[in-house]
């Protein structure tokens, strides 16, 4: 049996909200449309480095972007990802 990628797509997606200070990182993205780096991280209970990582997680996903601004990044939600993942979940 052949996994879609749609399948692959959404089980990326669900796997990286499966720690709470990346559902954290979502919800005040989601709060505040973008923002840059720094601001995540110095919202959230673990050090910078540590908010660099479920940044890149989540964006590995597809679940948010970053577009770089000088040296530093603004992130945002992929809306279109997150809505898939929610979708998905809510036919279980």
């Amino acid at each position: 049996m052949t996994v879609s990628k749609k399948d692959q797509r959404i089980a990326r997606a669900l796997k990286a909200l499966g720690h709470p200070v990346r559902i954290q990182i979502i919800r005040q993205l989601l709060k505040q449309g973008t923002c840059f780096s720094g601001d995540v991280s110095a919202r959230l209970p673990v050090a910078p480095s540590t908010a660099c990582q479920h940044l890149k997680t989540l964006k590995d996903a597809g679940l948010i972007s970053g577009t770089i601004d000088g040296p530093r990044v603004c992130y945002c939600v992929n809306e279109k990802a997150l809505a898939e993942a929610k979708a998905w979940m809510a036919k279980l």
